[in-house]
């Protein structure tokens, strides 16, 4: 139980200087105030970045044909070769440690490539397995994504992303079973899609249209060409390691020159989810030395103000214990002083940069559609270490004043003018 008498006491004592005591207060306000609005808008800075790669595996990989750089075996440097469909089933034999394997194709895309009635528009086209899925997750506002049965029996359906079916469909009608037009070619709509991520292979999922790769690959008339595969590695492999054996095996298998690091063309995902990790953790280390700098410059004030109080009490001091008041009472009233002081002003600063956060989000990030800060704020969890420091920097800014207090000779005090 809180003793209110003694609170009181304290407080009336904290403010004999009201002038000393609110620039003090201040200090640590401003120190807890600036610690929170930084790591809210740390983790927000993180929920932003992370939600642009949100849906995609972050196991996986991505490669490509380009031109060579080294003469080899006969060939000519600048040779110009294609991932083809046998590429695939020797890939997944060799390499064991790949999950999933999925070859992905281009449309053509030209203007108004995608006709309904009387609407149209401009947007990519991609031929995908349905394994594609667990590389890029999908988000269906509509039907379904393509299946096995599309792909052997190569049908005219299509997966549309919510662009295309807000341009195409402006009345937000069901288009499940509807026929569109993809490059001349008319098409049965099974599904509608939001691609979660922001990343964009080509374009994103939302602005394109999407075919069953054999569908695609017929229509294309390219032969067996295959423009570039997504990977996923086991649970228990990193992507890294799938990414260099699948570029080993690709130039055995295409006569390319084993040093030629231009033939490929790869994306890793394991390597932006690790940057982006070591990224946000060195940003957190930064703020928290920051910010508890500030608040322990707001301590030291505490600190001094009752170093400050325990000289002008001196005599009070000198006289309590003379009659007989223990050492522990003497620290006690010290040590409260101290917390007291440094918990009100520091929860003021607490709840105010909780309220600057959420102003920030209401006003500010809320209405920007591409903002790389997400939803800034702090965790319940940082809320109540915020208070536990508090508590503790209260304590520390009372140990000295606390034995200064107690050093004070009875006989000495009372002679102090």
């Amino acid at each position: 139980m809180f003793d209110l008498d003694k609170i009181q006491e304290i407080w009336i004592t904290i403010t004999r200087n009201k002038v000393r005591s609110l620039l003090t207060a201040f200090g640590v306000f401003w120190g807890i105030f600036t610690l929170v609005v930084m790591i809210g808008s740390g983790d927000g800075l993180e929920r932003g970045v992370m939600k642009g790669v949100k849906g995609f595996a972050t196991n996986s990989c991505f490669l490509g044909s380009a031109p060579t750089a080294i003469p080899y075996k006969g060939f000519q440097k600048g040779r110009a070769w294609d991932i083809r469909n046998k590429d695939i089933t020797i890939l997944m034999d060799s390499i064991p440690e790949i999950k999933f394997l999925s070859p992905v194709l281009w449309g053509q895309v030209f203007n108004n490539n995608i006709v309904y009635k009387d609407q149209s528009g401009t947007f990519h086209v991609k031929g995908l397995y349905p394994n594609y899925a667990q590389v890029e997750s999908q988000h269906l506002s509509y039907g379904r994504f393509i299946n096995d049965i599309d792909i052997e029996k190569k049908r005219k359906v299509c997966i549309i992303g919510k662009k295309v079916f807000e341009k195409i469909f402006p009345r937000k009608e069901n288009p499940i079973g509807q026929d569109i037009r993809v490059n001349g070619v008319l098409y049965q709509i099974v599904g509608v899609t939001n691609g979660l991520s922001d990343i964009n292979i080509g374009d994103k999922l939302e602005s394109s249209v999407l075919l069953p790769f054999t569908t695609l690959q017929q229509i294309n008339n390219q032969g067996d060409i295959i423009h570039f595969i997504a990977a996923i590695s086991q649970d228990n492999v990193r992507a890294n390691y799938i990414e260099d054996r699948i570029k080993q095996v690709l130039k055995s298998i295409n006569h390319i020159h084993p040093d030629d690091y231009k033939a490929i063309w790869s994306f890793n995902m394991e390597n932006e989810y690790t940057m982006y990790m070591n990224l946000f953790s060195g940003v957190s280390i930064l703020i928290w030395i920051v910010g508890l700098g500030t608040l322990v410059a707001g301590i030291v004030g505490v600190c001094n103000i009752m170093l400050i109080t325990v000289k002008e009490r001196t005599r009070e001091i000198g006289v309590r214990r003379a009659i007989g008041a223990k050492p522990r009472k003497i620290i006690n009233q010290i040590m409260w002083e101290s917390i007291v002081l440094t918990l009100i002003s520091g929860v003021w600063g607490l709840c105010a940069g909780i309220y600057a956060l959420h102003i920030a989000d209401l006003v500010w990030v809320q209405k920007q559609e591409n903002m790389f800060i997400l939803h800034p704020m702090i965790t319940f969890k940082i809320g109540i270490l915020s208070l536990v420091i508090l508590l503790i920097s209260g304590m520390l800014a009372g140990i000295i004043p606390a034995t200064r207090a107690l050093n004070i000779k009875a006989i000495d005090a009372i002679r102090e003018e």
